[in-house]
């Protein structure tokens, strides 16, 4: 929630700094004239300025809340209590009689081994005690283990800091939480603070490092580009073969009766079902490797580039195909200059739906069965609890899908100038 709350106050800031202090001079071009604007998808731009502010945010939560060094320490987010911190409990025996102690702590980090405080006993038959717990770890500690009058004397804690605690119960200390376990063991769990253990989300710098280390050292027998290549080559395999079988077969459904109402059910029902669902088949019929995978993406791809096309055709002007015949035009010419060329930015953008999904789908693929990949080094790193290198994967993966869909919009604008112009 705090997240949350935060990153909602990065855009309500960036916003206000944008439009109120940043504010650029008005362009005076066509959309500028328009006097309707509201419900004209035409007439709404991505600002660059919060797409940079967004990026920012992110990134900027991101090291707030693991202690990057890249952000200044008072921009940090609470981090775990680590140091020298201590409580007293109270121990009473059956018969009435009543002792206090202290137990020292000493909270180090999770990757460093210490040594427990040295500390003097004391003088009562309740001694002192010192332990040791890693930060944003919690651990038992047998306060009678020392003292004089233990548990087979019957002597149980009925106190901590003054205050009354029993099996089940805790009682919240300046540095932490002290809970008592069903068996009467007292259990310290230091303040965690805000910030988020490197096992769960590491820090920035940590990612980079892993980035650099396996960039030039590899990760299990292949390099990172390597890794990449592989589950790339897949995509486009995959994809160039469901889009060599899918348009036409969709240009087929839009033009003929007997096509649609032959192929609609299979498509119709196919489209709804994950690729992932087709995982334990494919692997049946086609084995794990390269094969199977690619049989995957295919049908991956298969039915959104059917579904597209088939929509490209539906979606073409009738009185454009009048026209073409009233000029003279053949069954072929209407084909070859209106049918293909209307239909094209419908085939465009389902290219693009299917190569994120042939993107997401091999990832996925790797992970069940994959000697070289992206989804093959997330999910062994995983295995292994190494995050840094799953969040690498990740922001890896995101790029070059991001790369993809701006590859394929590129080319959508060299090829289909035409698009949205009538």
């Amino acid at each position: 929630m705090i997240p949350f709350l935060i990153y909602i106050g990065f855009f309500v800031g960036a916003y206000l700094l944008v439009t109120r202090i940043l504010r650029r001079k008005e362009v005076h071009d066509y959309t500028s004239l328009k006097t309707v604007t509201f419900g004209d998808e035409s007439a709404v731009v991505s600002d660059r300025l919060a797409s940079v502010f967004s990026i920012l945010a992110i990134f900027v939560l991101w090291m707030m809340f693991t202690g990057s060094i890249f952000l200044p320490k008072f921009l940090h987010a609470p981090g775990p209590f680590e140091g020298v911190t201590s409580f007293d409990y109270t121990v009473e025996t059956p018969d009435g009689q009543r002792d206090s102690a202290t137990v020292t702590v000493l909270v180090h980090p999770v990757d460093q081994e210490v040594e427990p405080p040295v500390i003097e006993p004391g003088d009562g038959w309740a001694k002192n005690d010192s332990a040791t717990i890693g930060a944003w770890r919690s651990g038992l500690i047998r306060v009678d283990r020392n003292d004089e009058l233990g548990r087979g004397e019957g002597a149980q804690v009925v106190e901590v800091n003054g205050e009354p605690i029993a099996p089940g119960q805790s009682v919240q200390v300046s540095d932490g939480r002290v809970g008592m376990s069903p068996k009467g063991t007292l259990n310290f769990e230091p303040n965690k603070g805000w910030q988020m253990e490197p096992i769960w989300l590491p820090a920035p710098e940590a990612v980079i490092q892993r980035l650099v280390d396996i960039s030039s050292d590899g990760f299990r027998g292949a390099t990172l580009l390597e890794h990449l290549g592989y589950s790339l080559f897949r995509v486009l395999v995959g994809f160039a073969l469901g889009a060599l079988v899918g348009i036409p077969l969709g240009y087929a459904m839009g033009l003929s009766n007997w096509f649609r109402g032959w192929f609609d059910p299979i498509v119709e029902f196919m489209r709804p079902v994950p690729p992932l669902a087709l995982i334990p088949l494919v692997i049946i019929w086609a084995g794990i490797g390269e094969t199977g995978k690619i049989i995957l993406l295919f049908l991956a791809s298969l039915w959104i580039m059917a579904i597209a096309a088939r929509s490209g055709v539906s979606g073409v002007r009738i009185s454009k195909v009048h026209a073409a015949y009233s000029l003279g035009a053949s069954k072929a010419q209407v084909m070859r200059y209106v049918i293909v060329p209307n239909s094209l930015p419908e085939i465009f953008t389902g290219a693009r739906v299917a190569m994120g999904v042939c993107w997401g789908t091999v990832v996925a693929a790797e992970l069940v069965a994959a000697e070289q990949g992206a989804g093959m080094m997330i999910m062994v790193a995983s295995k292994f609890q190494n995050t840094d290198i799953v969040i690498m994967g990740i922001i890896l993966i995101g790029i070059i899908g991001f790369g993809i869909d701006m590859a394929m919009r590129w080319a959508e604008r060299r090829l289909v100038p035409w698009k949205g112009r009538g």
